[in-house]
């Protein structure tokens, strides 16, 4: 950045005496905007933990039961990691056990797509630059995004304080309010962020890679500790959210410990945010390569997106290894209750215990990965939104094979990240790699139809691009809490995974993988034709 854009960057702008100006009005636009997708995430989160008791019950329908899977739970490293430890074998307390890591994740990814998009993104795309040549203030976006996040997090915890009632009032409002402390603290972590930045998917790459690292962190840490206890637990938000203790003693003051990060982290987002201009960052986005050239579309969209590609593999690789860790304990967890057996065999087929698990968590990977190819796609959505595909398409570069590059990289990205996924889990297990990197790569049909989604919203449908999120976050929804829930299977048929086969295990079934290679194919034929038709977004 040059010596003028540095102080441009940090020079105050005009209406510095009122740096919240315009905050009602940038408010009442955000939630206008987002009256669609604010509701689905409270009503789908909040109603699935809520739900969860009626079908607990059916699973341990008695005292000893209940006991038995606390104790499977306690006294197993490896599941402590995946679910962290259970303190209370009543109905409110194993539902706390099952779903606060889970809540507080979708929390948080809730929250950061929230302050990214209504503050980073908005200047990326140039919308911010005219509302704030008017009477708006400096922080007045910031304190918009964020409210509106408050928005969201306190509607989830009231719906899950209300949902969890009648299993104890007291449980029910510490459960709630942990999941939405961990959605505010990573709101105001991607408020940081989207200072820092100068673009909005680093921005939420950066708050992502917190969550998953704080993720890692609880896991690590439960899997040595049965109680909670250990340091590593406590340096994450996410272990936090589970020493709230819901249904079994709750330690109200850990809420304090959200409260003042929420507040540290609010502070240094509004100095940052007063201390730059529109457009600008604290860290500047090198101008280009050092040395080398770009000979093609190709090799420009591989630059854009290799660190999302390694970032994501790495991360896949991590957690095929610890999934396949604890695959020797999934015996453990289930016991004598068959009810369990029930849930582990509809998420992973009719097969041995053992390799129901494997596909059950194959099939997590799988869903996980629908996000990724979502993510690469719809790249050519942020560039051609920031006036970044013009100039490439005004040279002898035609749309299709701009979009390809991308493309390319976004199906053969989530295969190589199913290939190391399936690694990671053979490692992790002990075994020969070849039947677990062939199940993992028939989840590539299930895959792919959600990237041939992304394709056909940005070609087609450019505004609505952004609902294929919301499209693969139903089927991880679906793939995580939906056997539990024991929602019917008409439900459950939403998500193109359901109809792929469960391996390893069962014999491979070829029609349903082929039929949804097809209908992935056919969406990106038809999302680049309108690409191909359409104007491009200016």
């Amino acid at each position: 950045m040059t010596a003028v854009g540095q102080t441009a960057a940090f020079a105050p702008r005009s209406g510095g005496s009122r740096p919240l100006a315009g905050t009602g009005a940038l408010l009442r636009l955000a939630l206008r905007r987002d009256r669609v997708m604010l509701p689905l995430w409270v009503i789908v989160l909040g109603g699935a933990i809520s739900s969860a008791p009626n079908s607990l019950r059916n699973l341990y329908s008695t005292a000893a039961e209940r006991s038995n899977v606390v104790e499977s739970m306690s006294t197993n490293g490896s599941l402590r990691a995946l679910y962290g430890p259970a303190f209370s074998d009543s109905i409110g307390g194993i539902t706390a056990w099952r779903y606060v890591t889970f809540g507080a994740l979708m929390a948080g990814i809730m929250s950061l797509i929230i302050v990214v998009r209504h503050t980073r993104e908005e200047e990326e795309t140039g919308r911010q630059e005219p509302l704030s040549a008017a009477m708006v203030g400096r922080r007045a976006p910031l304190t918009a995004a964020l409210l509106t996040a408050l928005v969201a997090n306190a509607a989830l915890s009231l719906l899950i304080a209300a949902g969890l009632g009648g299993e104890g009032r007291g449980g029910a409002l510490a459960l709630g309010l942990a999941i939405g402390g961990v959605g505010m603290l990573f709101a105001t972590m991607a408020g940081i962020a989207a200072q820092l930045t100068e673009s909005a998917r680093l921005a939420k790459g950066l708050t992502a890679a917190v969550l998953a690292l704080a993720f890692v962190l609880r896991a690590a840490g439960d899997a040595g500790a049965r109680d909670g206890s250990s340091v590593l637990t406590w340096l994450s938000p996410v272990g936090w959210a589970e020493n709230t203790r819901a249904f079994a003693a709750e330690r109200w003051w850990v809420l304090l410990l959200f409260a003042g990060a929420i507040v540290v982290q609010g502070v240094i987002a509004f100095n940052l945010a007063g201390r730059r201009d529109i457009g600008m960052s604290f860290l500047p986005t090198r101008p280009g390569p050092a040395e080398g050239r770009l000979r093609a579309a190709g090799s420009l969209a591989w630059r854009l997106q290799r660190g999302s590609v390694l970032g994501w593999g790495v991360g896949f690789l991590a957690t095929g290894v610890m999934f396949g860790g604890m695959t020797e304990g999934a015996a453990d967890l289930v016991g004598d209750s068959e009810k369990t057996r029930e849930i582990f065999e509809r998420m992973g087929g009719q097969s041995s215990l053992t390799d129901a698990f494997l596909a059950a968590m194959v099939g997590m990977l799988g869903m996980v990965a629908a996000l990724y190819v979502v993510q690469a796609v719809l790249r050519l959505h942020s560039e051609e939104t920031a006036q970044r595909a013009e100039p490439i398409l005004a040279n002898a570069v035609g749309r299709i094979r701009w979009a390809a590059g991308h493309l390319v990289i976004a199906f053969g990205g989530a295969a190589l990240l199913m290939v190391l996924g399936g690694l990671g889990l053979a490692i992790g297990y002990g075994k020969e790699p070849g039947p677990i990197l062939g199940a993992c790569l028939v989840q590539l049909a299930g895959i792919w139809v959600f990237g041939g989604l992304a394709t056909l919203l940005h070609g087609v449908f450019p505004k609505a691009a952004v609902a294929a999120w919301g499209a693969s976050g139903i089927a991880l929804a679906l793939g995580w809490i939906g056997p539990a829930l024991n929602l019917p299977q008409s439900v459950m048929n939403l998500s193109p995974f359901e109809h792929l086969p469960s391996l390893p295990g069962p014999e491979m079934r070829w029609a349903p993988v082929l039929t949804l290679t097809v209908v992935a194919a056919g969406l990106v034929a038809a999302g680049l034709a309108g690409l191909r038709r359409r104007d491009i977004q200016t």
